[in-house]
């Protein structure tokens, strides 16, 4: 589904060019009176507004957001659509989460009209949190999945999900075969993958709930179809790496499991990624795998800290997701609250940008989706969203006393949560509104006075 037309956007913009951890300062682009515009959807230009409202055609319609931040929509590369229900389920550790709440659910996804509603309402959630991209775990039938892609493609969402592989150490009504899942994964992919914006993820849930044939298989979808994803957990539970030493007794680690059957490699999400050694790592990085990091599940399941500087120096491609439902928000900002305290912790410093950067342009960097989204450059969709420092009382308080735009995002990441988010944008479509937020000057002519515009 694409945009149509041009539009422009006024508000104050901020968005990433590189990693700032390596640039610093150059690494984001800022301006306080911003303009982005868009034509067909994609970015046609950004930049201070005075100077781009000059050179807009007459009649393009300008949609004023002046006093809130325009960012890049978050990215959640790892997400349960499935487990939107079990969102705050008590008192449980990994595998008996698993048991106990996990898969009860999802026995009810061969439902497709029930797997529709809860795909609806997951989608609807996500653009309420302003992400705009997703990488999701659906369950093990097809018509969970079928529903998803529906879903996300009636809202012309850039999406990425798969159907949940599980041949063993499950209830066995939601237990595959290793050759019924690679068959119904196969029709899915021909179904769904480059369908729109829809990419398809072959997805084994983890080692312990595959055979050896069923990884291979896997393995063979991802050489079969080009441009496939690999999602699924890694070294996510203490007891978790221990069951997996005895299901694999051959393996140097839990990882090198997946890498013998080939499941290792560019365009691999592995959510987690917590009890890895620097071999582990290093292979991570010498592959392009990447490493999703579930701040909020990891806390809530009491399952470890994801170390971001030791997967940097091994240079791990790291993203950021909520894990929904062990993850406790759809939010990215309290996701990445969460990410600077688990930081801390380790005694690291998460700043702002770096921050920002996880769930904008590192993340599209780790899906390998940087040549479409991710920032504001030339070409790319338009997917973003608009936040408001003025959410609640404590933030226009706080904001008082902020005097620059790290000081400002940074209140904002740590204080923020959905309600922070005025609207989200899909290929420059409003896909969420949380109220009357912004003013359309559609039926005014643009002239020499473009800089007049404002509220």
């Amino acid at each position: 589904m694409k945009g149509t037309g041009r539009r422009a956007l006024r508000a104050e913009i901020v968005h990433l060019v590189d990693d700032p951890v390596v640039a610093g300062d150059r690494a984001h682009e800022h301006w306080s009176d911003g303009l982005l515009v868009l034509a067909d959807g994609k970015v046609e230009s950004c930049g201070d507004a005075p100077t781009l409202l000059a050179t807009l055609p007459p009649n393009t319609e300008i949609i004023d957001y002046s006093g809130k931040l325009i960012v890049p929509g978050f990215i959640d590369a790892h997400v349960h659509y499935p487990q939107t229900d079990i969102v705050a389920a008590y008192g449980e550790k990994l595998l008996e989460w698993l048991t106990r709440y996990t898969f009860p659910t999802e026995r009810r996804f061969d439902d497709p009209a029930y797997a529709r509603e809860v795909a609806d309402f997951f989608l609807a959630e996500l653009l309420r949190n302003g992400t705009t991209t997703a990488a999701v775990f659906a369950t093990v039938h097809p018509e969970s999945v079928d529903a998803f892609f529906a879903s996300a493609q009636a809202l012309g969402a850039r999406m990425i999900a798969g159907k949940v592989m599980m041949d063993r150490n499950c209830p066995p009504d939601l237990c595959d075969t290793a050759e019924t899942s690679y068959e119904d994964s196969k029709a899915l992919i021909e179904r769904w993958h480059r369908c729109d914006r829809l990419l398809y993820a072959v997805t084994p849930r983890f080692a312990p709930t595959s055979t050896e044939r069923q990884l291979e298989l896997a393995g063979r979808l991802l050489d079969e179809h080009e441009g496939l994803y690999l999602q699924s957990h890694v070294a996510e539970n203490a007891d978790e790496v221990k069951w997996v030493a005895e299901l694999y007794p051959w393996s140097r680690s839990y990882l090198d499991v997946y890498d013998h059957f080939g499941l290792v490699r560019e365009r691999a999400l592995y959510a987690h990624c917590l009890h890895l050694d620097a071999t582990d790592r290093d292979r991570m990085g010498a592959t392009g795998a990447a490493a999703v990091f579930c701040p909020t599940s990891n806390l809530f399941l009491g399952s470890g800290l994801f170390d971001v500087d030791a997967a940097r120096r091994h240079r791990v491609p790291v993203a950021v997701g909520t894990d929904v439902g062990a993850g406790t928000s759809f939010s990215m900002l309290r996701t990445l609250d969460e990410a600077y305290k688990v930081a801390n912790l380790l005694h690291h410093r998460l700043s702002p940008f770096a921050a920002l950067h996880l769930a904008t342009l590192g993340g599209a960097q780790a899906l390998r989706l940087d040549d479409r989204i991710g920032n504001f450059a030339l070409g790319k969709e338009g997917d973003f969203v608009v936040l408001d420092f003025a959410a609640t009382p404590l933030l226009a308080r706080r904001m008082q006393s902020a005097a620059t735009i790290d000081e400002r995002l940074f209140a904002l990441l740590i204080l923020g949560d959905d309600r922070c988010v005025a609207a989200t944008y899909l290929m420059g479509e409003q896909r969420h509104a949380r109220d009357n937020a912004f003013k359309s000057s559609a039926d005014l002519a643009i002239s020499g006075s473009h800089n007049q515009h404002r509220a």
